[in-house]
């Protein structure tokens, strides 16, 4: 029993000391690593939140485009816009938004409104995707008020495959508003080359490239 006694007392003292050396350290990792998690939940619980606040916020820009004619409050959706620009830029919602309201603004012939919108989607998107988006569109805005070297600008540069027949044709839209024939024709045959042989917009990029050539 003495023996046992001595074991456990040996036991205890080798806990002591170990606690004794180690436990402060033991006791901040603990600390640290409880902080940690804490901060965790607390990042998640903001991202939810501020995510949730943007939705609402661009389902009011959505509501206002899918409302029919003289019914869409441009107002509204402009002012969505921008708190959604000014609180939750790095969300997805804010570029998304932004990219309607350019449509709208575009259909209202407010260019000038339609090209700061893409504009700010084209800087500030942290998707390329919609980057590349917002520089398409704003290549045709350029193209609309007869700015044909910024809209050239505008489709220089890196796109995703997916797009690159668009752009393409785009350029063939701009070179022939310029009244660059040879460079347009040769940018929709890039275009051919490039989009799907079974999409709408290749036989429109056709019927572009037929009637260049019928005028020459």
């Amino acid at each position: 029993m003495a023996a046992y006694d001595l074991e456990e007392q040996d036991k205890i003292s080798d806990l002591k000391a170990f606690w004794t050396r180690w436990g402060n350290l033991i006791s901040t990792a603990v600390t640290v690593l409880a902080l940690a998690v804490i901060a965790y939940q607390a990042w998640n619980w903001y991202n939810r939140s501020q995510a949730e606040k943007a939705s609402v916020l661009y389902a009011a820009v959505s509501e206002v485009a899918s409302a029919a004619g003289e019914k869409k409050d441009l107002t509204k959706a402009k002012e969505a816009t921008a708190a959604l620009i000014a609180q939750f830029p790095k969300t997805g919602y804010a570029p998304r938004a932004a990219l309607v309201l350019a449509k709208l603004l575009f259909d209202q012939k407010d260019l000038d409104g339609a090209k700061a919108q893409l504009g700010w989607v084209a800087a500030n998107a942290t998707e390329d995707e919609l980057k590349q988006i917002a520089r398409l569109r704003g290549a045709f805005v350029a193209l609309d008020q007869k700015k044909y070297d910024e809209a050239l600008a505008l489709l220089d540069g890196k796109f995703a495959t997916s797009m690159e027949g668009l752009v393409a044709d785009a350029k063939g839209d701009v070179f022939a508003a310029a009244g660059k024939s040879a460079d347009a024709k040769a940018a929709y045959a890039t275009a051919l080359e490039k989009l799907d042989s079974k999409s709408q917009s290749r036989s429109f990029t056709q019927l572009k490239l037929d009637a260049l050539g019928a005028a020459k």
